[in-house]
């Protein structure tokens, strides 16, 4: 009734509205009245009672009046009407995962949301994926994005693939009524969104009467910090440290909050005192206005129609038409600027919530319509530099910024260039930077950037990429228009540059170190900017012959404008070897120099392309190129680096050193060093080689030097000099062999990335992203490995760690160029020392050659007369000279290794001609004038070669000698058109074979004395072997013979019968204990000793921890143990392994005493270390293992086996007598004794079960002693010391308790870290699927022998009766007749927790008052015969009673052990009656055998560590799931291999027992552990990661309502979805709050946790609130590498083999020693609040 009286409310009002005659005014009129009593009011309503309010009284009367009808019924006949929209428009989230196809995206900006590229066809393509900084929206269906596949499945439209406006026309009248109410709302939202606390409210709008009612509104800054903030609110607004907290949440949140409300006066003194407050703290105070409660009603209405437009215009295109016609139309009332102009101007004042919901109404509305995105932009574009200023001057990120639109309008093509043809954009945003850093502009017109301002310069840069994106998509037809702006741009772009040309300028510092270090980084900052737009500039113009030639000549032109570093002297003429060089005197060293130098770099470039198109022969001036003017500068550059490298301007300091470094480093170089090589190349081409070579001298201050005309003795000038001739020759073989240029050989792109790989590869095999780093990228952010990469290399995959490697082909080692100029000094030296030791083991010569270059492209061709001309001649003598006269000081090994390399270049070059023309064709002639010129004198630089070949100091170039004179030979030959002569090859060879045939045969000769020395060294240690046994024979005889103690035998042969019977752990045929001395070495003192019982302690590190690895109730903890009772946890372990106590150890040995001491001094040097404790928690007695650094927490001490005398005759007889009911008779009577000894009369069961049990004579209180004792074993006191504090440590972790030695419950924590640590150790047995024995590592098997026979000593550190309580209580749920009202069931105990406890409790019982006494060892064994045959045969039933699906076992007869089972079936079936009828006896003899086999593992590994017998072979080689197992270890046990056979031949004894077990009323309660149990592992995870991606992206915080980021995380073991990192999950934990991780790892894992970051792709590992690391995912991309934070983005794929190493890391407990291993490599200065994770 109320819904349907509400919708004639709003269609009456919509209908008055309609009528009215001004309809604005009537709307505003019921905005005015209702606004302010739904929000806004004294009494704060809920958000849920404000929504609803809004809903019925204002949103639904608005939407009344849009559809003119019942809103419902006009939305059902709109969608019937309208078909969906090819674009998707999925507005992104920050954080949210976006997709790129690297393959069919026009640009990297192009992307698609989860759910579409799952449906697209770019799936299988290759594709990228990274997190979203937000604000973005999904391409699919923009045909202009996508080369191919631009829609998905769900968004085609299954028409021709066009981005058409979707046709869904509106009934004129509703287009109407829309068009009316979205100017009315719209102008609202504007006005309300852009207020100014000055203004006043409307006359529609004003309220009848004011209330004295205001707001004092805090608003978002990104100054003041978050405690900032909270300190000014406390002390402004009196509101406690929690309300505070909550505000400035909030504030950070949605951008301002409400902090007080009262009258106008009291709201202005709050807001005095914040500004005040705040500007206490920091320079700039919190920005706080006044609103009054209307206004603030209003403004919170505005925005929630911001939503509500969204919702309106998704319902159809017509909607949105109507909206975007509205928003854009001018408004006549304010200068003509529509709305969304406003809205967009005044985005810097907005608050953070306001401007997302405007950015994404504009989204979601003109953006996805063509003609108004081309209007909008058009808009944007006219107030482009003032929203660039207004951002620049704003402290919020750009991302919620409306300049981050940009990205959204200018990669669009078609946009981008209707744009530039209308707005000439580009000249608008290359003004808009030239107003911006306009300031920073020296009085010489060039950019000086001393005191630039930090914040905003990184925000002005960000422009560079509105231009980037303009330029990224060239056009393919040119219009006379575009061309003509374009050209305009390209002027107020290098207007731009001259700037920059020239600019910050160095000059040497002379005498005194440089004061303050130069500001350099703003200057590089914008080269990196610049560099791929400038790359764009050039591809523009290079699809135009006659933009091409345009834009050369006015490049051209204002780079002769350029007047920086100018001329300071005249023209003058220098002379060398004949030739005259007219050029003006200028040095790099003692004038200003820059290294910016972007025109000429440019020009270069235009250059290059001109004679690639051939458009040079248009160029007019071609001719009056004065290429020395165009050389000059780029020169310069070149030799400042080289004088750089060459120690020369140290006193300059590091920031020179570091813009060198840029200079020529793979971000700067392909438009600074790469094109300086390029320019002096072009200027090579033209001119007279002798004139380039004698400027290259002349600027590298060698001209002299070379001439003759200048000589020293000082060192220092010598060293100078000799450095600079190595970087003069290096540049020589740059300029004539670096020819991988498009343009300037005929080389491809793809040619010229493949040299880049083989480079890399030749310094070290690398993996993919080293790859990717060491090469450029292009505009797209590609840089062209994978189309070559298996051309060049082959790939080598990854181990379980470790990334795959990619290595260099054999036949791509032909290309390497020692001198390649993309090397760093670092990596020169690296791939040469690699190479030559990859020639050195394939036998070959170390002579690096230089490669056969392409050949150069005709306007290029000159350049190789450089190679050859008289000055190049004149320099290779005058270094060739200077080594054959043997002047130490006037030359290095270096200048040598490069001039040998320049003539091996100029002999190529010199065979290809002619190997490529005739002889008289070819006019180069380097080796007629290298054996020509000097000859005379005997130095001409063939016989200098042949000269300085043997100096010992060039012993490591001889190779290189003897393959240049070879060459020689060739191209003498070639030139003679004959065959080389044998005689040539012999007379160079023969000194340097004989040479390798000495050095063979000296290596053979001290090979061959080598083994001659081993021989006589072992020899000499088999004799003193020989002789220790014969003078120790004694020793040796005392050992226990293998016929009567049971020591294997060391041969093949298979064993007797006799032999395996003795392979028994317990019974009356248990084998012997070898003995064994064990001596250890302390890894502190390194000090030898023997493990005694009376020996000071020897102690072993180990680490206790709780563990859920077992687990079968995951997520629930143990119950509290009753109080009083005592029969709970930790007395009984439940069956389902809820939380157990493991304890492992490394294995290294220490002296008690050392360890001590050890511990002291980590305790007194942790604490005066920052952020220790992150590592080890000192107050828990944590330390490092001071050998491996594993993370321990006590020390377990070491115990020798006891060695046994066994006398079988008398076991033989006592087992005559002492059978299994006997046994239980004298134990009971025992017990009996000993409690009334103890006055103890608490048990409430009477003895009336024991009379069952009886036979005619009964046993007395020490009949038990009859059996066989002996004197209870003595430990040294450091031994029991040790006890004390292992035992101790083990109850404190294990139950999470204060220490305290004295409860009753240490000897149970001790007993039951042993049985949980077999537990574990057997399943990581089991679960890879190895022997039982045999296959652990020493320092498992070591270390679980100690906690074994630690366990066993511990009742000697407690009180007997305390033992003796423990075992009455635990036999007792074996024996009924002797249990307690809370002694659990069969159904509620783990057996091997209570085997364990049973054998190591029982020798309390032989205790007497006035002796101490231990059981015999013929004693024990049957003791631990009749608890191992009662427990096993409880066990039994428990698999029977707790199994409910039985396996079908398929014909074959019933065999004994069937039968056996099938009878006990009956009997337990008979006494429950809850058993399943129908069962094969066969099916339960499998399903009973299957369930009991890991118990009997984990018996036979507790035997075997107790008492030293040594198992069957069969364990030790047998795999746990071969059916042989089960015999050996029954064997082992003495078990009858038919385990069904105990019930019958104990029958007397168990049928009473069988009656009792079966009646507890706890056997027909429902139980979930089965048997055996499940084995837990890691969740499975998807194979390809965007799978979890999408789940994650759909993933939706339980506790939170808001689309804020947030950081799904994966619990790896159980695979709960959590939200990490976030305030809305957190919960409290032991007092304090925590993360929702720390929270459920503290139930899931005991505390320890393994969580997958999905979207960050890493592994969180914790171990406790204050402890965490990050580890690789187990995700790897094709190259075998994982990509943490998704950086790389691309395709992930699980890695079995990783995975299974995370899941044993998890198995085998060692995730605490990861994480402190892991926090003492990094070295940690903040710490991580792992708390609230």
């Amino acid at each position: 009734m109320a819904e349907g009286k509400k919708s004639v409310d709003g269609l009456e009002l919509s209908k008055e509205w309609l009528e009215a005659a001004d309809g604005k005014a009537e709307v505003l009129r019921y905005l005015k009245e209702q606004v302010p009593q739904i929000f806004c009011l004294k009494k704060e309503s809920s958000p849920q009672e404000e929504e609803e309010l809004m809903q019925t009284r204002l949103i639904h009367p608005l939407e009344c009046f849009l559809f003119g009808e019942d809103p419902e019924e006009g939305l059902e006949k709109l969608k019937h009407g309208c078909s969906s929209s090819q674009l998707c428009g999925r507005v992104f989230k920050e954080g949210e995962t976006v997709y790129s196809c690297r393959d069919c995206a026009i640009d990297p900006t192009c992307v698609l949301c989860m759910d579409c590229f799952q449906d697209s066809v770019h799936k299988s393509h290759r594709y990228k994926m990274h997190a979203s900084s937000g604000g973005g929206f999904c391409d699919c269906g923009d045909v202009e994005a996508w080369k191919i596949g631009p829609c998905c499945s769900k968004h085609d439209p299954g028409a021709p693939a066009a981005m058409v406006t979707d046709e869904c026309d509106l009934e004129p009248e509703l287009y109407e009524r829309a068009e009316k109410l979205f100017r009315i709302l719209l102008r609202y939202v504007t006005d309300f969104l852009v207020w100014e606390e000055s203004f006043e409210l409307s006359a529609e709008l004003q309220p009848q009467r004011k209330d004295n009612a205001y707001y004092c509104v805090l608003y978002n800054d990104e100054h003041h910090s978050y405690d900032h903030v909270i300190y000014t609110l406390q002390r402004s607004v009196n509101c406690d440290p929690a309300e505070a907290q909550i505000h400035t949440a909030l504030i950070d949140k949605e951008g301002r909050r409400a902090v007080k409300r009262g009258t106008l006066r009291s709201c202005q003194q709050a807001r005095d005192l914040i500004r005040s407050n705040s500007q206490h703290i920091s320079q700039q105070p919190l920005r706080v206005e006044i609103l009054h409660t209307t206004v603030m009603a209003h403004q919170t209405f505005a925005l929630r129609l911001g939503s509500w437009f969204q919702k309106i215009i998704s319902y159809s295109a017509g909607f949105r038409q109507a909206f975007c016609q509205v928003a854009l139309e001018p408004d006549t009332d304010r200068d003509h600027l529509c709305l969304i102009s406003r809205l967009m101007l005044h985005d810097a004042v907005m608050y953070k919530g306001a401007r997302k919901v405007i950015h994404e109404l504009i989204l979601c509305s003109m953006l996805m319509e063509t003609d108004f995105k081309r209007l909008f932009a058009v808009e944007f574009t006219k107030h482009y530099k003032q929203l660039q200023k207004d951002f620049i001057n704003d402290d919020h990120e750009r991302s919620i910024s409306i300049t981050a639109l940009s990205v959204q309008i200018f990669t669009v093509p078609t946009l981008a260039r209707q744009l530039i043809e209308e707005c000439n954009v580009i000249k608008v945003i290359v003004d808009t930077v030239m107003d911006l850093i306009g300031e920073h502009l020296n009085e010489s017109n060039q950019f000086f950037f001393l005191g630039y301002n930090t914040d905003k310069f990184p925000r002005i840069q960000v422009i560079f990429h509105d231009l980037r994106y303009i330029l990224i998509s060239k056009p393919s037809i040119w219009t006379d228009e575009l061309r003509r702006q374009f050209l305009e741009g390209l002027k107020v772009f290098l207007g731009f540059l001259k700037c920059m040309q020239g600019m910050e300028e160095v000059k040497r510092q002379f005498g005194q170190h440089i004061v303050v270090e130069p500001e350099w980084e703003a200057g590089f900052s914008l080269q990196m900017q610049l560099r791929h737009i400038l790359a764009m500039f050039q591809d523009w113009c290079s699809s135009d012959d006659e933009i091409l030639l345009l834009a050369f000549k006015e490049c051209h032109k204002v780079l002769m404008q350029c007047n920086n570093q100018p001329f300071h002297r005249e023209a003058t003429d220098y002379y060398m070897c004949k030739h005259i060089l007219h050029v003006r005197p200028y040095k790099v060293s003692q004038e200003p120099v820059s290294i910016h130098l972007p025109i000429s770099r440019l020009l270069a470039g235009l250059y290059v392309l001109l004679c690639k198109t051939g458009a040079f022969e248009h160029l007019d001036n071609a001719d009056s190129l004065d290429y020395i003017q165009l050389a000059e500068c780029p020169l310069r550059s070149v030799v400042l680096a080289a004088q750089v490298s060459a120690e020369m301007w140290r006193r300059n300091g590091l920031s020179l050193v570091s813009q060198v470094y840029y200079y020529q480093d793979v971000k700067c170089r392909d438009e600074m060093y790469d094109k300086d090589i390029l320019m002096l190349q072009i200027a090579a081409s033209k001119m007279d080689p002798n004139h380039f070579l004698m400027l290259i001298l002349l600027r590298f201050e060698l001209f002299d030097y070379f001439n003759g005309s200048c000589s020293s003795t000082d060192q220092d000038e010598l060293i100078q000099w000799n450095r600079l001739t190595e970087e003069m020759l290096y540049l020589l073989i740059v300029i004539t062999g670096e020819r991988y240029v498009p343009g300037l050989s005929q080389v491809t792109r793809e040619d010229v990335t493949m040299r880049e790989v083989i480079h890399l590869l030749c310094i070290e095999p690398m993996a993919h992203s080293s790859l990717v780093k060491g090469l450029p990228e292009n505009e797209s952010h590609e840089t062209g490995l994978e189309s070559v990469i298996t051309k060049v290399a082959t790939f080598k995959k990854p181990g379980v760690s470790g990334h795959g490697l990619y290595e260099v082909n054999k036949e791509c080692l032909a290309e390497f160029n020692p001198f390649f100029y993309h090397y760093s000094k670092s990596q020169h030296s690296k791939a040469e020392e690699s190479q030559k030791k990859r020639r050195t083991q394939e036998g070959s010569d170390k002579a690096l050659h230089p490669p056969v270059p392409p050949v150069f492209c005709p306007a290029f061709s000159r350049i190789v007369n450089l190679l050859y001309c008289d000055i190049t001649i004149h320099v290779l003598r005058f270094i060739l000279q200077g080594a054959a006269e043997d002047h130490a000081s006037h030359w290095t090994e270096a200048m040598i290794q490069r001039a040998l390399h320049l003539i091996g270049q100029a002999l190529l070059e010199e065979k290809t001609q002619l190997e490529d023309s005739t002889v008289e064709e070819v006019t180069f002639d380097f080796s007629l004038k290298a054996r020509s010129i000097g000859s005379e004198h005997g130095k001409s630089v063939f016989l200098l070669l042949s000269k300085i070949k043997a100096l010992p100091s060039l012993e490591a170039q001889k190779d290189m000698f003897k393959w240049l004179l070879q060459m020689f030979e060739i191209v003498k030959c070639l030139r003679e058109n004959s065959s080389p002569t044998a005689s040539m090859s012999v007379e160079t060879t023969k000194p340097e074979e004989s040479a390798q045939d000495k050095e063979k045969a000296e290596r053979k000769r001290k090979a061959e004395a080598a083994k001659l020395h081993r021989q006589k060294i072992m020899a000499q240690m088999s004799a003193m072997q020989k002789n220790f046994i014969e003078s120790n024979k004694m020793l040796y005889d005392n050992m226990p013979e293998s016929g009567t103690q049971g020591e294997p035998v060391t041969s093949n042969d298979t064993y007797t019968t006799e032999q395996r019977e003795l392979c028994v752990a317990i019974g009356p045929h248990r084998g012997s204990t070898p003995a064994k001395r064990e001596v250890l070495t302390c890894i502190l003192c390194q000090e030898e000793q023997e493990v005694l019982a009376q020996a000071p302690a020897m102690v072993m590190t180990a680490c206790v921890q709780r563990s859920t690895v077992l687990t079968q109730c995951r997520g629930k903890l143990p119950t509290n143990r009753a109080p009083g009772t005592g029969t709970s946890y930790p007395l009984f372990m439940p069956p389902e392994l809820t939380v157990g106590t493991h304890t492992g150890s490394c294995g290294h040995v220490m002296h008690a005493t050392c360890w001590q001491k050890y511990f002291e001094a980590v305790q007194n040097m942790t604490r005066n270390r920052l952020h220790a404790e992150l590592i080890i928690d000192l107050e828990n007695g944590e330390y490092l293992c001071p050998l491996c650094k594993s993370l321990c927490n006590t020390v377990v001490p070491l115990i020798p086996l006891e060695q046994v005398t066994f006398n079988y005759e008398n076991a033989e007889i006592i087992g005559q007598h002492l059978t299994l009911p006997r046994w239980i008779q004298v134990l009971s009577a025992r017990i009996k004794g000993l409690k009334s000894v103890t006055q103890d009369n608490e048990r409430g069961s009477s003895g009336d079960g024991d009379t069952e049990l009886c036979g005619e004579s009964q046993p007395d209180f020490r009949s038990i002693l009859s059996y066989g004792v002996q004197e209870q074993r003595k430990f040294s006191d450091s031994i029991m010391d040790m006890l004390v504090v292992c035992a101790t440590t083990v109850h404190r972790v294990g139950l999470q308790t204060a220490p305290n030695e004295l409860c009753p419950h240490v000897p149970l924590m001790a007993w039951n870290t042993c049985a949980f640590t077999i537990q574990a150790i057997e399943n990581i047995l089991q679960e890879e699927d190895k022997p039982l024995f045999g296959s652990l590592q020493n320092r498992q098997l070591t270390g679980l022998k100690a906690i074994v026979q630690f366990a066993a000593s511990q009742r000697l550190k407690s009180s007997h009766a305390v033992i003796q309580r423990h075992f009455t209580d635990m036999l007792g749920v074996l024996l009924p007749a002797m249990s307690r009202k809370n002694t659990p069931s069969l159904l509620e105990v783990d057996f091997v927790h209570l085997l364990v406890g049973l054998v190591l409790s029982i020798p309390s019982l032989y205790q007497e008052e006035a002796v101490d006494l231990q059981p015999s060892a013929v004693s024990s064994a049957y003791n631990h015969l009749h608890i191992l045959h009662l427990v096993t045969m409880a066990h039994v039933l428990q698999v029977l009673l707790s199994t409910a699906d039985f396996p079908t076992v398929v014909g074959g007869e019933e065999t004994e052990e069937a039968r056996a089972a099938g009878e006990l079936y009956a009997a337990v079936s008979q006494h429950t009656g809850g058993l399943i009828p129908d069962v094969s006896s066969s099916s339960v003899a499998e399903r009973v055998k299957k369930g009991i086999k890991p118990f009997l593992r984990c018996a036979a590994l507790f035997f075997s560590c107790l008492t030293g017998v040594h198992p069957p072979e069969e364990l030790f080689s047998t795999s746990a799931a071969s059916q042989g197992q089960m015999e050996a270890l029954c064997s082992y046990l003495a078990l009858p291999s038919n385990v069904f056979q105990l019930f019958q031949e104990h029958r007397d004894a168990v049928t009473p027992l069988l009656h009792r077990w079966c009646g507890s009323p706890a056997i027909t309660k429902a139980q979930t552990v089965r048997y055996p149990r499940q084995r837990n592992r890691l969740i499975d995870l998807p194979e390809d990661y965007s799978a979890l991606l999408n789940q994650a992206s759909h993933f939706q915080c339980p506790k939170s309502t808001d689309d804020e980021r947030k950081h799904p995380t994966l619990c790896l073991f159980c695979g709960a979805m959590l939200c990490s990192q976030s305030s809305c999950c957190l919960s409290r934990l032991d007092g304090e709050d925590v993360g929702a991780c720390t929270a459920h790892a503290a139930t899931c894992g005991a505390g320890v946790g393994m969580f997958l970051r999905i979207r960050e792709c890493e592994i969180v590992l914790m171990a406790s609130k204050t402890r965490g690391s990050t580890y690789p995912a187990p995700y790897l991309d094709d190259y075998g590498e994982t990509d943490p934070h998704l950086e790389r983005g691309n395709p992930l794929h699980l890695c079995p083999e990783r995975y299974r190493k995370l899941n044993q890391l998890w198995q085998q407990h060692c995730i605490l020693e990861e994480i402190a291993r892991s926090l003492e490599v990094v070295n940690v200065m903040f710490a991580f609040e792992w708390q609230m994770f």
